[in-house]
Protein backbone atom coordinates (compact mmCIF):
# COMPACT_ATOMS: atom_id res chain seq x y z
CA UNK A 1 0.00 0.00 0.00
CA UNK A 2 1.43 3.46 -0.32
CA UNK A 3 1.69 5.60 2.97
CA UNK A 4 -0.77 8.32 3.56
CA UNK A 5 0.20 12.34 2.25
CA UNK A 6 0.48 13.96 6.23
CA UNK A 7 -0.90 17.43 6.47
CA UNK A 8 1.02 19.26 8.54
CA UNK A 9 -0.37 21.16 11.08
CA UNK A 10 -0.51 24.37 12.14
CA UNK A 11 -1.46 26.39 15.11
CA UNK A 12 -4.46 27.95 16.10
CA UNK A 13 -2.59 31.07 16.57
CA UNK A 14 -1.14 30.96 13.00
CA UNK A 15 -4.87 30.33 11.59
CA UNK A 16 -6.42 33.24 13.61
CA UNK A 17 -3.20 35.26 12.27
CA UNK A 18 -4.02 34.31 9.04
CA UNK A 19 -7.90 34.92 9.19
CA UNK A 20 -7.16 38.67 10.68
CA UNK A 21 -5.06 39.46 7.38
CA UNK A 22 -7.03 38.23 4.99
CA UNK A 23 -9.82 40.26 7.18
CA UNK A 24 -7.47 43.61 6.92
CA UNK A 25 -6.57 43.16 3.43
CA UNK A 26 -10.34 42.19 1.53
CA UNK A 27 -12.63 43.24 4.41
CA UNK A 28 -11.55 46.86 4.85
CA UNK A 29 -11.46 48.41 1.49
CA UNK A 30 -14.26 50.82 2.63
CA UNK A 31 -12.39 51.52 5.62
CA UNK A 32 -9.27 52.72 4.39
CA UNK A 33 -10.37 54.63 1.84
CA UNK A 34 -12.62 56.83 4.52
CA UNK A 35 -9.32 56.86 6.00
CA UNK A 36 -7.23 58.42 3.46
CA UNK A 37 -9.54 61.40 1.82
CA UNK A 38 -9.59 62.06 5.91
CA UNK A 39 -5.75 61.56 5.96
CA UNK A 40 -4.42 62.09 2.55
CA UNK A 41 -1.36 59.43 2.29
CA UNK A 42 1.56 62.70 1.88
CA UNK A 43 5.10 61.98 3.44
CA UNK A 44 3.33 63.63 6.84
CA UNK A 45 0.74 61.06 7.27
CA UNK A 46 2.61 58.24 5.91
CA UNK A 47 4.08 56.83 9.28
CA UNK A 48 0.93 57.28 11.72
CA UNK A 49 -1.33 55.27 8.15
CA UNK A 50 0.86 52.76 8.19
CA UNK A 51 0.60 52.36 12.33
CA UNK A 52 -3.12 52.42 11.44
CA UNK A 53 -2.60 49.44 9.62
CA UNK A 54 -0.86 47.40 11.93
CA UNK A 55 -3.45 49.21 15.03
CA UNK A 56 -6.00 47.41 12.87
CA UNK A 57 -4.63 44.36 12.31
CA UNK A 58 -3.74 43.89 16.06
CA UNK A 59 -7.25 44.63 17.13
CA UNK A 60 -8.76 42.62 14.93
CA UNK A 61 -6.77 39.62 16.59
CA UNK A 62 -7.75 40.93 20.07
CA UNK A 63 -11.17 40.78 19.39
CA UNK A 64 -11.37 37.37 17.55
CA UNK A 65 -8.82 35.47 19.17
CA UNK A 66 -10.27 36.35 22.57
CA UNK A 67 -13.34 33.91 21.49
CA UNK A 68 -11.37 31.48 19.02
CA UNK A 69 -9.98 29.37 21.54
CA UNK A 70 -9.93 25.45 21.69
CA UNK A 71 -13.25 23.03 20.17
CA UNK A 72 -14.42 27.02 19.15
CA UNK A 73 -11.81 28.13 16.74
CA UNK A 74 -12.94 27.20 13.58
CA UNK A 75 -16.75 27.95 14.59
CA UNK A 76 -16.06 31.68 15.85
CA UNK A 77 -13.86 31.94 12.69
CA UNK A 78 -16.04 30.77 10.53
CA UNK A 79 -18.54 33.04 11.82
CA UNK A 80 -16.72 35.92 11.26
CA UNK A 81 -15.65 35.61 7.91
CA UNK A 82 -19.51 35.07 6.77
CA UNK A 83 -20.71 37.86 8.69
CA UNK A 84 -17.68 40.41 7.91
CA UNK A 85 -18.16 39.39 3.96
CA UNK A 86 -21.77 40.82 4.55
CA UNK A 87 -20.62 43.86 6.12
CA UNK A 88 -17.65 44.25 3.45
CA UNK A 89 -20.16 44.19 0.31
CA UNK A 90 -22.57 46.34 2.20
CA UNK A 91 -19.95 49.32 2.72
CA UNK A 92 -18.11 48.35 -0.61
CA UNK A 93 -21.28 48.78 -2.85
CA UNK A 94 -23.67 51.49 -0.64
CA UNK A 95 -21.26 53.30 1.50
CA UNK A 96 -23.59 52.34 4.77
CA UNK A 97 -22.41 50.55 7.77
CA UNK A 98 -23.88 47.64 10.09
CA UNK A 99 -24.51 49.49 13.08
CA UNK A 100 -26.95 48.55 15.83
CA UNK A 101 -29.85 49.91 14.00
CA UNK A 102 -28.75 48.23 10.67
CA UNK A 103 -28.99 44.71 12.42
CA UNK A 104 -31.87 45.20 14.36
CA UNK A 105 -33.63 46.29 10.49
CA UNK A 106 -32.33 43.32 9.07
CA UNK A 107 -33.63 41.15 11.81
CA UNK A 108 -36.84 42.25 11.32
CA UNK A 109 -37.44 42.14 7.31
CA UNK A 110 -39.18 40.09 5.69
CA UNK A 111 -37.94 37.40 2.71
CA UNK A 112 -39.12 39.19 -0.13
CA UNK A 113 -37.11 42.45 1.08
CA UNK A 114 -34.40 40.79 2.11
CA UNK A 115 -34.07 38.71 -1.21
CA UNK A 116 -34.07 42.54 -3.04
CA UNK A 117 -30.68 42.57 -1.79
CA UNK A 118 -28.97 39.10 -3.35
CA UNK A 119 -27.03 40.14 -6.48
CA UNK A 120 -24.33 38.23 -8.51
CA UNK A 121 -22.09 40.85 -6.76
CA UNK A 122 -23.02 40.17 -3.19
CA UNK A 123 -23.12 36.75 -3.94
CA UNK A 124 -18.94 36.63 -5.00
CA UNK A 125 -18.11 38.40 -1.72
CA UNK A 126 -19.82 35.89 0.05
CA UNK A 127 -18.24 32.93 -1.34
CA UNK A 128 -15.25 34.37 -2.24
CA UNK A 129 -14.45 36.37 1.38
CA UNK A 130 -16.72 34.20 3.71
CA UNK A 131 -17.25 30.80 2.65
CA UNK A 132 -14.08 29.66 1.00
CA UNK A 133 -11.53 30.97 3.47
CA UNK A 134 -14.20 28.98 5.97
CA UNK A 135 -13.94 25.96 3.91
CA UNK A 136 -10.11 26.07 3.92
CA UNK A 137 -9.80 26.85 7.62
CA UNK A 138 -11.81 23.72 8.06
CA UNK A 139 -9.94 21.67 5.76
CA UNK A 140 -6.48 22.46 7.65
CA UNK A 141 -5.43 20.29 10.62
CA UNK A 142 -4.88 22.41 13.57
CA UNK A 143 -2.59 21.95 16.23
CA UNK A 144 -3.78 20.56 19.65
CA UNK A 145 -0.46 20.96 22.82
CA UNK A 146 -3.03 21.14 25.52
CA UNK A 147 -5.03 23.86 27.45
CA UNK A 148 -1.96 25.12 29.33
CA UNK A 149 0.12 25.22 26.47
CA UNK A 150 -2.99 26.76 23.76
CA UNK A 151 -4.09 29.58 26.65
CA UNK A 152 -0.54 31.02 27.50
CA UNK A 153 0.68 30.92 23.96
CA UNK A 154 -2.54 32.94 23.08
CA UNK A 155 -2.38 35.66 26.52
CA UNK A 156 1.49 36.40 24.81
CA UNK A 157 -0.35 37.05 21.40
CA UNK A 158 -2.79 38.64 22.44
CA UNK A 159 -0.47 40.61 25.03
CA UNK A 160 1.72 41.90 22.36
CA UNK A 161 -0.71 42.72 19.84
CA UNK A 162 -2.55 45.03 23.10
CA UNK A 163 1.08 46.32 23.65
CA UNK A 164 1.83 47.14 20.14
CA UNK A 165 -1.77 49.49 20.20
CA UNK A 166 -0.58 50.69 23.60
CA UNK A 167 2.38 52.04 21.68
CA UNK A 168 1.62 53.19 18.62
CA UNK A 169 -0.96 55.14 19.99
CA UNK A 170 1.70 57.08 22.16
CA UNK A 171 3.78 57.77 19.74
CA UNK A 172 1.13 59.07 17.00
CA UNK A 173 -0.66 60.45 19.85
CA UNK A 174 -1.62 63.54 17.77
CA UNK A 175 -3.03 61.44 14.88
CA UNK A 176 -5.07 59.07 17.14
CA UNK A 177 -6.61 61.55 18.75
CA UNK A 178 -7.81 63.76 15.60
CA UNK A 179 -8.99 59.91 14.42
CA UNK A 180 -10.92 59.15 17.51
CA UNK A 181 -12.07 62.44 17.99
CA UNK A 182 -12.39 64.62 14.72
CA UNK A 183 -13.36 61.71 12.30
CA UNK A 184 -15.72 59.64 14.51
CA UNK A 185 -17.60 58.27 11.41
CA UNK A 186 -14.59 56.62 10.44
CA UNK A 187 -14.32 53.76 12.90
CA UNK A 188 -18.12 52.47 11.76
CA UNK A 189 -16.15 51.50 8.92
CA UNK A 190 -13.72 49.29 10.98
CA UNK A 191 -14.45 45.49 9.57
CA UNK A 192 -15.52 43.13 11.69
CA UNK A 193 -14.76 45.41 14.98
CA UNK A 194 -17.62 47.58 14.36
CA UNK A 195 -20.36 45.11 13.04
CA UNK A 196 -19.23 42.86 16.08
CA UNK A 197 -19.65 45.50 18.62
CA UNK A 198 -23.36 46.89 17.33
CA UNK A 199 -24.11 43.19 17.61
CA UNK A 200 -22.87 43.11 21.13
CA UNK A 201 -25.72 46.43 21.47
CA UNK A 202 -28.36 44.72 20.01
CA UNK A 203 -28.37 41.42 21.82
CA UNK A 204 -27.98 43.33 25.07
CA UNK A 205 -30.41 45.64 24.13
CA UNK A 206 -33.13 44.31 22.14
CA UNK A 207 -36.97 44.88 21.96
CA UNK A 208 -38.39 43.61 24.93
CA UNK A 209 -40.83 41.11 23.22
CA UNK A 210 -45.07 42.39 24.42
CA UNK A 211 -45.72 39.36 26.56
CA UNK A 212 -42.44 39.28 28.70
CA UNK A 213 -43.80 41.58 31.25
CA UNK A 214 -46.19 43.83 31.83
CA UNK A 215 -46.24 47.09 29.39
CA UNK A 216 -46.82 50.46 31.97
CA UNK A 217 -49.25 52.40 31.18
CA UNK A 218 -48.83 56.22 30.29
CA UNK A 219 -51.95 58.68 30.05
CA UNK A 220 -53.66 56.95 31.88
CA UNK A 221 -56.15 59.97 32.28
CA UNK A 222 -56.32 60.10 28.72
CA UNK A 223 -60.28 60.57 27.43
CA UNK A 224 -62.42 62.36 24.88
CA UNK A 225 -64.91 64.39 26.43
CA UNK A 226 -68.58 63.46 26.41
CA UNK A 227 -69.60 66.76 24.88
CA UNK A 228 -67.20 66.05 21.88
CA UNK A 229 -69.98 65.77 19.33
CA UNK A 230 -67.89 65.82 16.01
CA UNK A 231 -66.25 62.74 14.61
CA UNK A 232 -62.70 62.64 13.58
CA UNK A 233 -61.69 60.49 10.80
CA UNK A 234 -57.46 60.87 10.03
CA UNK A 235 -55.63 58.40 7.11
CA UNK A 236 -52.52 58.49 9.09
CA UNK A 237 -49.87 57.13 6.32
CA UNK A 238 -46.42 55.92 7.08
CA UNK A 239 -44.18 56.40 3.97
CA UNK A 240 -41.08 54.31 3.14
CA UNK A 241 -37.79 55.88 2.44
CA UNK A 242 -39.28 59.03 0.83
CA UNK A 243 -37.08 62.45 1.20
CA UNK A 244 -38.22 65.43 1.23
CA UNK A 245 -36.25 66.76 -1.37
CA UNK A 246 -37.47 64.88 -4.40
CA UNK A 247 -41.40 65.94 -4.30
CA UNK A 248 -42.08 69.06 -6.40
CA UNK A 249 -44.43 70.52 -3.42
CA UNK A 250 -41.40 71.07 -2.35
CA UNK A 251 -39.51 72.86 -4.95
CA UNK A 252 -38.20 69.57 -6.83
CA UNK A 253 -37.91 70.49 -10.70
CA UNK A 254 -39.58 67.51 -12.13
CA UNK A 255 -43.56 66.89 -11.22
CA UNK A 256 -43.15 63.75 -9.06
CA UNK A 257 -46.75 65.31 -6.68
CA UNK A 258 -49.33 66.77 -9.13
CA UNK A 259 -51.94 65.60 -7.03
CA UNK A 260 -51.21 66.63 -3.65
CA UNK A 261 -50.59 69.65 -5.23
CA UNK A 262 -54.29 69.81 -7.02
CA UNK A 263 -55.61 69.12 -3.74
CA UNK A 264 -54.51 71.88 -1.99
CA UNK A 265 -52.47 69.51 0.92
CA UNK A 266 -49.68 71.50 2.64
CA UNK A 267 -46.27 70.38 2.84
CA UNK A 268 -43.83 71.05 6.31
CA UNK A 269 -40.68 71.44 4.29
CA UNK A 270 -38.22 71.88 7.74
CA UNK A 271 -38.64 67.96 8.92
CA UNK A 272 -37.02 65.41 10.31
CA UNK A 273 -36.78 61.81 10.93
CA UNK A 274 -36.15 59.74 14.71
CA UNK A 275 -33.63 57.55 12.67
CA UNK A 276 -32.45 56.21 9.05
CA UNK A 277 -34.43 52.87 9.45
CA UNK A 278 -37.29 51.81 9.73
CA UNK A 279 -36.91 49.83 12.88
CA UNK A 280 -35.88 52.47 14.66
CA UNK A 281 -38.40 55.30 13.15
CA UNK A 282 -41.97 53.76 13.23
CA UNK A 283 -41.61 52.79 16.61
CA UNK A 284 -39.89 56.08 17.58
CA UNK A 285 -42.59 58.14 16.43
CA UNK A 286 -44.99 56.73 18.47
CA UNK A 287 -43.25 56.57 21.00
CA UNK A 288 -44.01 58.83 24.19
CA UNK A 289 -39.94 59.19 24.57
CA UNK A 290 -39.16 61.58 21.52
CA UNK A 291 -35.98 60.99 19.76
CA UNK A 292 -33.66 62.14 22.38
CA UNK A 293 -34.52 59.08 24.62
CA UNK A 294 -35.84 56.60 22.49
CA UNK A 295 -34.65 53.10 22.90
CA UNK A 296 -36.50 49.75 20.97
CA UNK A 297 -36.41 47.98 24.41
CA UNK A 298 -37.63 50.99 26.54
CA UNK A 299 -40.56 51.66 23.45
CA UNK A 300 -41.21 47.82 23.74
CA UNK A 301 -42.10 47.94 27.72
CA UNK A 302 -44.47 50.92 27.30
CA UNK A 303 -47.70 51.71 25.78
CA UNK A 304 -47.47 54.03 22.41
CA UNK A 305 -49.71 56.98 20.96
CA UNK A 306 -51.73 54.00 19.83
CA UNK A 307 -52.37 52.58 23.02
CA UNK A 308 -53.53 55.91 24.75
CA UNK A 309 -56.20 56.57 21.50
CA UNK A 310 -57.41 53.70 21.23
CA UNK A 311 -58.62 54.05 25.99
CA UNK A 312 -59.24 57.35 25.32
CA UNK A 313 -62.12 55.55 22.63
CA UNK A 314 -60.88 55.81 19.46
CA UNK A 315 -61.26 53.19 17.00
CA UNK A 316 -57.59 51.89 15.72
CA UNK A 317 -56.55 50.02 12.45
CA UNK A 318 -53.23 49.52 11.06
CA UNK A 319 -52.50 47.89 8.12
CA UNK A 320 -49.56 46.85 6.60
CA UNK A 321 -47.38 46.57 3.10
CA UNK A 322 -44.20 46.75 4.60
CA UNK A 323 -42.96 43.94 6.46
CA UNK A 324 -44.49 44.82 9.75
CA UNK A 325 -45.30 47.57 12.43
CA UNK A 326 -41.75 47.26 14.22
CA UNK A 327 -43.91 46.50 17.02
CA UNK A 328 -46.20 49.57 17.21
CA UNK A 329 -49.11 47.98 16.47
CA UNK A 330 -48.93 44.82 18.64
CA UNK A 331 -52.01 45.80 20.60
CA UNK A 332 -54.13 47.17 18.22
CA UNK A 333 -55.94 45.62 15.23
CA UNK A 334 -53.50 45.01 12.65
CA UNK A 335 -53.61 43.02 9.15
CA UNK A 336 -50.68 42.70 6.83
CA UNK A 337 -51.45 43.61 2.95
CA UNK A 338 -48.00 41.84 1.51
CA UNK A 339 -50.00 38.95 -0.07
CA UNK A 340 -52.84 38.54 -2.80
CA UNK A 341 -55.25 36.89 -0.73
CA UNK A 342 -55.61 40.31 1.10
CA UNK A 343 -54.87 42.80 -1.38
CA UNK A 344 -56.73 42.96 -4.40
CA UNK A 345 -54.07 44.91 -5.89
CA UNK A 346 -51.72 43.14 -6.66
CA UNK A 347 -48.97 43.01 -10.11
CA UNK A 348 -45.09 41.83 -9.92
CA UNK A 349 -45.89 42.92 -6.18
CA UNK A 350 -49.11 44.27 -4.23
CA UNK A 351 -49.25 47.94 -4.43
CA UNK A 352 -49.96 50.14 -1.04
CA UNK A 353 -53.26 51.12 -3.47
CA UNK A 354 -54.62 47.74 -1.89
CA UNK A 355 -54.97 48.58 1.38
CA UNK A 356 -57.39 51.64 0.45
CA UNK A 357 -60.03 49.64 -1.14
CA UNK A 358 -61.19 48.26 2.06
CA UNK A 359 -61.65 51.35 4.26
CA UNK A 360 -64.85 52.08 3.31
CA UNK A 361 -66.67 49.41 4.59
CA UNK A 362 -64.33 49.52 7.98
CA UNK A 363 -65.79 53.00 8.32
CA UNK A 364 -69.39 52.65 7.46
CA UNK A 365 -69.18 49.79 10.14
CA UNK A 366 -68.24 52.02 12.79
CA UNK A 367 -70.79 54.36 13.50
CA UNK A 368 -69.57 55.81 16.73
CA UNK A 369 -66.36 57.19 18.08
CA UNK A 370 -63.10 58.84 16.13
CA UNK A 371 -61.31 56.33 13.64
CA UNK A 372 -57.57 56.54 12.93
CA UNK A 373 -56.34 54.75 10.22
CA UNK A 374 -53.01 53.66 9.90
CA UNK A 375 -51.50 52.95 6.26
CA UNK A 376 -47.86 51.51 6.34
CA UNK A 377 -46.29 51.93 2.47
CA UNK A 378 -43.55 49.76 0.73
CA UNK A 379 -43.32 52.83 -0.77
CA UNK A 380 -39.27 53.72 -2.15
CA UNK A 381 -38.18 50.59 -0.10
CA UNK A 382 -34.21 50.29 -1.96
CA UNK A 383 -32.71 49.01 -4.02
CA UNK A 384 -34.93 47.52 -5.94
CA UNK A 385 -37.18 50.90 -6.72
CA UNK A 386 -38.41 49.90 -10.03
CA UNK A 387 -40.49 47.24 -8.30
CA UNK A 388 -42.10 49.84 -6.20
CA UNK A 389 -44.76 51.16 -9.14
CA UNK A 390 -46.70 49.92 -11.91
CA UNK A 391 -45.37 50.14 -15.40
CA UNK A 392 -47.55 52.76 -15.89
CA UNK A 393 -45.89 55.47 -13.90
CA UNK A 394 -42.50 55.34 -15.58
CA UNK A 395 -42.48 58.49 -16.45
CA UNK A 396 -39.14 59.58 -15.78
CA UNK A 397 -36.57 57.12 -18.12
CA UNK A 398 -34.48 54.92 -18.51
CA UNK A 399 -35.24 53.78 -14.91
CA UNK A 400 -32.77 51.63 -13.79
CA UNK A 401 -34.02 47.92 -13.48
CA UNK A 402 -31.78 45.93 -10.99
CA UNK A 403 -31.83 45.64 -7.64
CA UNK A 404 -28.00 45.32 -7.95
CA UNK A 405 -27.13 49.60 -7.90
CA UNK A 406 -23.74 49.12 -9.36
CA UNK A 407 -25.16 48.13 -12.73
CA UNK A 408 -26.86 51.07 -13.30
CA UNK A 409 -25.54 55.18 -13.70
CA UNK A 410 -27.23 57.76 -11.11
CA UNK A 411 -29.45 59.27 -13.52
CA UNK A 412 -30.95 55.81 -13.48
CA UNK A 413 -31.26 55.47 -10.10
CA UNK A 414 -32.89 58.86 -9.33
CA UNK A 415 -35.29 58.52 -12.44
CA UNK A 416 -36.59 54.96 -10.76
CA UNK A 417 -36.95 56.69 -7.57
CA UNK A 418 -38.45 59.18 -8.80
CA UNK A 419 -41.03 57.10 -10.43
CA UNK A 420 -41.94 55.44 -7.14
CA UNK A 421 -42.36 59.12 -5.44
CA UNK A 422 -45.11 59.91 -8.60
CA UNK A 423 -46.66 56.39 -7.52
CA UNK A 424 -47.01 57.60 -4.03
CA UNK A 425 -48.04 60.66 -4.72
CA UNK A 426 -51.00 59.03 -6.85
CA UNK A 427 -51.94 56.42 -3.67
CA UNK A 428 -52.03 60.11 -1.22
CA UNK A 429 -54.45 60.99 -4.17
CA UNK A 430 -56.42 58.41 -4.05
CA UNK A 431 -56.37 58.48 -0.40
CA UNK A 432 -57.69 62.29 -0.28
CA UNK A 433 -60.90 61.34 -2.73
CA UNK A 434 -61.70 58.63 0.07
CA UNK A 435 -61.87 61.49 2.92
CA UNK A 436 -63.67 63.79 0.60
CA UNK A 437 -66.40 61.28 0.28
CA UNK A 438 -66.70 61.03 4.02
CA UNK A 439 -66.38 65.08 4.47
CA UNK A 440 -70.13 65.38 5.97
CA UNK A 441 -69.99 62.71 8.73
CA UNK A 442 -66.31 63.44 10.19
CA UNK A 443 -63.68 66.07 9.81
CA UNK A 444 -61.08 64.65 7.85
CA UNK A 445 -57.45 65.00 7.61
CA UNK A 446 -54.71 63.05 6.04
CA UNK A 447 -51.12 62.92 8.04
CA UNK A 448 -48.24 61.48 5.71
CA UNK A 449 -44.70 61.11 6.80
CA UNK A 450 -42.12 58.95 5.80
CA UNK A 451 -39.82 57.09 7.97
CA UNK A 452 -36.58 57.83 6.88
CA UNK A 453 -34.82 59.39 3.58
CA UNK A 454 -32.45 57.41 1.03
CA UNK A 455 -29.48 58.41 -0.29
CA UNK A 456 -28.71 58.03 -3.70
CA UNK A 457 -25.01 57.91 -4.89
CA UNK A 458 -24.24 61.60 -3.13
CA UNK A 459 -20.33 61.05 -1.61
CA UNK A 460 -20.60 57.37 -2.93
CA UNK A 461 -23.45 56.65 -0.15
CA UNK A 462 -26.65 54.45 -0.63
CA UNK A 463 -29.24 53.23 0.74
CA UNK A 464 -29.99 54.44 4.38
CA UNK A 465 -28.90 53.11 7.91
CA UNK A 466 -26.16 55.26 8.81
CA UNK A 467 -26.01 56.30 12.64
CA UNK A 468 -27.95 59.27 13.11
CA UNK A 469 -25.01 61.20 14.36
CA UNK A 470 -22.92 60.93 10.80
CA UNK A 471 -26.05 60.13 8.49
CA UNK A 472 -26.55 62.72 5.54
CA UNK A 473 -29.31 64.90 5.47
CA UNK A 474 -30.64 63.07 2.63
CA UNK A 475 -31.22 59.98 5.02
CA UNK A 476 -33.31 62.35 7.93
CA UNK A 477 -34.70 64.71 5.93
CA UNK A 478 -38.26 63.39 5.21
CA UNK A 479 -41.71 64.70 3.44
CA UNK A 480 -44.16 65.43 5.60
CA UNK A 481 -47.78 66.55 4.43
CA UNK A 482 -51.00 67.64 5.85
CA UNK A 483 -54.44 67.86 4.19
CA UNK A 484 -57.81 69.19 5.86
CA UNK A 485 -61.53 68.33 4.86
CA UNK A 486 -64.06 70.89 3.86
CA UNK A 487 -65.39 69.52 7.35
CA UNK A 488 -62.87 70.81 9.92
CA UNK A 489 -64.04 73.92 9.47
CA UNK A 490 -61.84 74.94 12.95
CA UNK A 491 -58.31 75.30 10.80
CA UNK A 492 -56.83 78.41 10.42
CA UNK A 493 -55.08 77.86 7.17
CA UNK A 494 -52.94 81.05 6.92
CA UNK A 495 -51.74 80.27 10.51
CA UNK A 496 -50.64 77.02 9.37
CA UNK A 497 -49.02 78.03 6.15
CA UNK A 498 -47.00 80.17 7.99
CA UNK A 499 -45.40 77.24 10.08
CA UNK A 500 -44.68 74.93 7.07
CA UNK A 501 -41.35 75.93 7.20
CA UNK A 502 -40.48 75.93 10.58
CA UNK A 503 -38.34 72.35 11.94
CA UNK A 504 -40.52 69.32 13.34
CA UNK A 505 -39.78 66.14 13.73
CA UNK A 506 -41.20 62.73 14.13
CA UNK A 507 -41.49 64.15 17.78
CA UNK A 508 -44.35 65.88 17.11
CA UNK A 509 -46.65 62.99 15.99
CA UNK A 510 -47.92 62.26 18.98
CA UNK A 511 -49.08 65.49 20.72
CA UNK A 512 -50.32 66.68 17.48
CA UNK A 513 -52.48 63.46 16.92
CA UNK A 514 -53.53 64.36 20.57
CA UNK A 515 -54.91 67.70 19.64
CA UNK A 516 -56.55 67.02 16.92
CA UNK A 517 -58.52 64.06 18.04
CA UNK A 518 -59.12 66.63 21.26
CA UNK A 519 -58.08 63.70 23.59
CA UNK A 520 -58.01 64.97 27.08
CA UNK A 521 -54.66 64.83 28.87
CA UNK A 522 -52.36 66.21 31.41
CA UNK A 523 -49.17 64.02 28.96
CA UNK A 524 -50.51 66.42 26.23
CA UNK A 525 -47.71 69.10 25.29
CA UNK A 526 -49.18 72.01 23.25
CA UNK A 527 -45.56 73.02 21.88
CA UNK A 528 -45.33 69.57 20.46
CA UNK A 529 -48.61 70.19 18.56
CA UNK A 530 -47.66 70.77 14.86
CA UNK A 531 -51.53 72.57 14.77
CA UNK A 532 -51.20 74.30 18.47
CA UNK A 533 -52.22 77.91 17.44
CA UNK A 534 -53.53 77.07 13.77
CA UNK A 535 -57.09 76.63 15.27
CA UNK A 536 -59.64 79.01 14.79
CA UNK A 537 -60.91 78.83 18.47
CA UNK A 538 -58.14 80.11 20.79
CA UNK A 539 -58.60 77.34 23.35
CA UNK A 540 -56.09 74.84 21.31
CA UNK A 541 -55.65 71.58 21.58
CA UNK A 542 -57.04 69.49 24.85
CA UNK A 543 -56.52 70.78 27.78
Amino acid sequence: MRPHCLKREISRNAILLMTAFLLLVCGNISFFSNVLQAFPADGRNIPALASLVLALFAFNVVLIGTFALGKMTRPVLTLVLLASSLAAYFMDSFGTVVSEDMLRNAAQTDASEAFDLITPRLLAYFILLGVVPSALIWRTPLAWRGWRHELMSRAKLLGLCLFGIVAMTIVFGSFYASFVRGHKSLRTYANPAYFLVSAVKLLGGGRQPADSAPIATIAPDAHIPKDDEDRELILLVIGETARADRLSINGYDRDTTPRLKEAGAVSLTDFWSCGTSTAVSVPCMFSPQGMARFSAKKAGGEENLLDVLQRAGVNILWLDNNSDSKGAALRVPYQSYKTPDINTVCDSECRDEGMLVPLQGYIDSHPRGDIVIILHQMGNHGPAYYKRYPPEFERFKPACKSKDLSQCSREEIGNAYDNAILYTDHFLGKAIELLKRNDKKFETALFYLSDHGESLGEGGVFLHGLPRAIAPASQLHVPAILWFGSGYDELDLPALLRKRHQRFTHDHLFHTLLGFLEVRTSFYKPELDILDGCRKDEGGGPA
